[in-house]
Order: structure tokens, then C-alpha cells, then sequence
């Protein structure tokens, strides 16, 4: 079973794949936020392109455990996906998994501009490899 990871925020939406058996991760691409329509025409192109039968999404919410104004936009997208796509969309807890990903990159000396085109899909690849390794470990279906 192949998913389909997002990281979603609001100038751009990291992307992220598994293999076909659902479980390794890998990043995809970064999709730049241009238009709600056209947002959701790229998803569902790479969902039918590569065989996606579930989308795994980050749901941003607050160290508290709280669902914040980041949050509702997250949902509302994901609504307008479920009506244009058949396979089913989940949210994940992606607290804190940007800036881990930014962390990590600037451990890695990696410049501002480089980190930019990568750290949502990269993030996007952390919130899919949490949900595998918690299916792995029967913490979620």
C-alpha cells in the first residue's frame, strides 16, 4: 500500500511517498502555493500518478495538544482534497516536525536558501515515517 505524506502550510506543501509496500519514506517535492484549485489539481495528480490509496497529512497543533488557527487552515485543505480525491485522508500530529527537519539542516550546514527547497518535503517525510513506525508498533491503523 503505497501513501502519500503532506506537510502543509501556508506558502507551500512538502510531499512525501512511500514505496509501493508502504514501508519506507521518501521525499517527493515541494509544491508552492499558488491557488486552493490548483494546490489540490498537483495533489490528486501525483495521488492517481503513482498509486496513493491513503494520505497521511501533518495536523499542526499546539504544545498543548490543541488544534490553533494553523490547524483549522490545515483541515479546511484537507476537506476540499477528501471531495476531490477517493482515497482516505488522515491527520497526523506534526508538532514540531519543521522545525526538527530545520534543526537537522542546519547541523548539516546546509544555507538558508538550500534549506528552504527542502525542509517541507523532508518534514513531510518525517510525518509519514512517525505513522509507519506507529503501525509497526500497533499504535494505529
Amino acid at each position: 500500500m503505497r501513501l502519500m505524506g503532506l506537510d502543509i502550510g501556508d506558502r507551500r506543501i512538502g510531499v512525501a511517498l512511500t514505496d509501493e509496500n508502504g514501508v519506507a519514506a521518501y521525499p517527493l517535492e515541494v509544491l508552492e502555493r499558488t491557488s486552493p484549485e490548483k494546490d489540490l489539481r498537483r495533489i490528486t495528480e501525483i495521488i492517481d500518478q503513482y498509486g496513493v490509496e491513503r494520505v497521511v497529512a501533518g495536523l499542526p497543533k499546539t504544545l498543548s495538544g490543541q488544534i490553533g488557527p494553523q490547524g483549522d487552515k490545515v483541515l479546511s485543505f484537507l476537506d476540499k482534497l477528501r471531495v476531490r480525491s477517493t482515497v482516505p485522508v488522515i491527520t497526523w500530529d506534526e508538532r514540531l516536525t519543521t522545525a526538527e527537519v530545520e534543526k537537522l539542516l542546519v547541523s548539516a550546514d546546509l544555507g538558508r536558501r538550500r534549506r528552504r527547497k527542502v525542509v517541507d518535503k523532508l518534514a513531510a517525510t518525517l510525518i509519514l515515517n512517525s505513522y509507519l513506525n506507529s503501525r509497526k508498533s500497533g499504535r494505529n491503523t
